[in-house]
């Protein structure tokens, strides 16, 4: 999870942009939320693939018909983009899990009672979309998420209307080289049998953590590895044994000799392999995460509840039609329940998140405002999240004596100034300023928060890390340094020296120029 750059906008088609979740070859990817709060993962489609003639009929067809795929095995279509409006953009439920190329990566190889679970449930995945009549054409490990109760299949939407693309102008074929079949390596039409030849691959990949036209550790160039794909035999050691007369049958290089998923799916049940089994079958340690996962979500949630969003220059507010009416449908029969917290959060508001629940190797970290047990941060993880209703160390509630800042006490309308903080103001770790109703606290754990009097966090930067400090500068933009002296979050407001901070009668925390709002906490009562 990384913060918003300064060119990035701060909404697109009426959702906030709360942070950034990734990129890949057709765009970046978005953390958002709906107008009740739902979390959702909001990718931009790049211009060139977006300007293509033809391309936004074949984006918003794709897309409905990606929605007709409701298993429990794909993540729901929320919102897309209106013809003629550009960047184009899907917005999907937002799952807070690593993919299975992220666990891989970190933890190496999945135990074998695990990757046969796993490949039930994507076999499962699979024929369901095949069963609408669709094929994904980019099955890959970066698109499988390992969530607690069965894993997901995400992306497929986007990657056929961008194949039919690329198709019509170039002759070839968009997919992850070392994943697609060689009939999409040519330019052929991916149709199932590619889907199931992807499937192959990427079941390589969790049992050796290399694809099988790849070597372990080896960088080569696409090009090189398409060629393996349609020329060479793949690789499969490391594969368990019951598994390669499998693996290699769905592997061949001939559509038609390659298994159907229906039939894969009667070959892994034969070896063990069982829908409904990953949550009892997925590793200990990725279990484990998920719970600090789920955690945070929590906190988000609370944090949300008492948040509106209210930066300037933020577009309308978000929209509340299909996106909020998707979460209330009944489950559909025999269909496990969701997590009850991801249901929580469809009734709460998200307002500034830069960072969210990832764990270890995507990002998650559980953060403590008491500086006696707080959480220690994980190396890779650059995102942390206040935990609402706790309560400040001792020292996280003291005002440092010797920059108290300046402050006006003024009658308590709505914008009144309780408190008005010049720059340049610092904050280092465990200090804080601020009223009695509201508390900018630099915590133990690198996360600067807002704290209300009963010691709940209002809103949060989301930042980590030991050493951090923040910073009210003299050009108006407030700032959270890294030990190494590193910008990790900031207000954006900068270009306006003489700027102040402002903890106002209404209990929102603003930068402002003049009379002019430049950034809001949206902690308001």
């Amino acid at each position: 999870m990384n913060n918003l750059q300064p060119s990035d906008p701060t909404s697109i088609g009426g959702y906030p942009l709360l942070g950034r979740l990734g990129a890949g070859g057709m765009g970046q990817v978005f953390l958002s939320r709906t107008g009740s709060g739902r979390l959702l993962a909001l990718k931009t489609i790049r211009d060139d693939l977006s300007s293509e003639p033809g391309f936004e009929e074949r984006f918003a067809r794709e897309i409905r018909n990606s929605d007709r795929v409701r298993s429990p095995w794909t993540v729901t279509v929320v919102d897309y983009s209106a013809p003629g409006q550009s960047p184009q953009w899907l917005a999907t439920e937002y799952v807070p899990a690593p993919s299975l190329a992220e666990w891989v990566a970190a933890h190496g190889p999945l135990p074998q009672t695990a990757l046969l679970s796993l490949a039930a449930e994507l076999c499962g995945a699979v024929q369901a979309v095949h069963q609408a009549g669709l094929a994904h054409r980019d099955i890959k490990p970066g698109n499988i998420l390992l969530a607690r109760d069965r894993p997901r299949l995400i992306d497929f939407g986007v990657a056929r209307a961008a194949d039919d693309s690329r198709h019509t102008r170039l002759g070839v074929s968009v997919g992850s080289p070392g994943f697609l079949a060689p009939d999409q390596a040519v330019g052929g039409v991916a149709a199932e049998p590619a889907d199931v030849f992807s499937l192959a691959a990427a079941l390589v990949y969790a049992a050796t953590g290399r694809g099988p036209f790849s070597r372990a550790g080896e960088q080569i160039p696409a090009a090189t590895l398409l060629y393996r794909v349609v020329h060479e035999e793949p690789d499969l050691a490391g594969v368990p044994p019951e598994l390669v007369p499998l693996l290699t049958a769905c592997l061949a290089k001939d559509p038609a000799a390659r298994p159907t998923a229906t039939r894969l799916s009667g070959w892994l049940e034969e070896r063990g392999g069982r829908t409904g089994r990953w949550s009892e079958e997925c590793p200990t340690v990725l279990a484990g995460e998920l719970t600090e996962v789920e955690h945070s979500a929590r906190t988000l949630v609370d944090l949300a509840q008492h948040s509106t969003v209210a930066s300037a220059g933020q577009e309308s507010a978000p929209r509340t039609t299909r996106s909020d009416t998707v979460l209330a449908a009944p489950a559909e029969p025999g269909r496990r329940p969701r997590p009850a917290w991801l249901l929580t959060a469809a009734v709460a508001v998200v307002a500034v998140v830069v960072a969210v629940v990832a764990a270890v190797h995507f990002g998650t970290q559980r953060s403590s405002a008491d500086s006696s047990s707080s959480a220690q941060g994980r190396p890779s993880g650059s995102a942390a999240s206040a935990t609402a209703g706790e309560t400040p160390s001792a020292s996280a509630q003291e005002t440092r004596q010797s920059q108290e800042p300046q402050e006006s006490r003024q009658p308590e309308e709505a914008d009144a100034a309780l408190k008005v903080v010049q720059a340049t103001f610092d904050l280092a770790t465990g200090e804080s300023v601020g009223t009695g109703a509201r508390s900018l606290i630099m915590q133990q754990d690198g996360n600067l928060v807002i704290y209300d009097q009963d010691h709940k966090a209002r809103w949060a930067a989301m930042t980590s890390g030991e050493g951090n400090t923040a910073r009210f500068q003299a050009d108006g933009n407030l700032v959270v340094y890294n030990s190494g002296g590193q910008p990790v979050w900031a207000s954006r407001t900068n270009g306006h020296p003489g700027a102040v901070l402002v903890f106002q009668a209404d209990g929102n925390v603003v930068i402002k120029s003049g009379d002019t709002v430049l950034w809001a906490a949206g902690t308001q009562s």
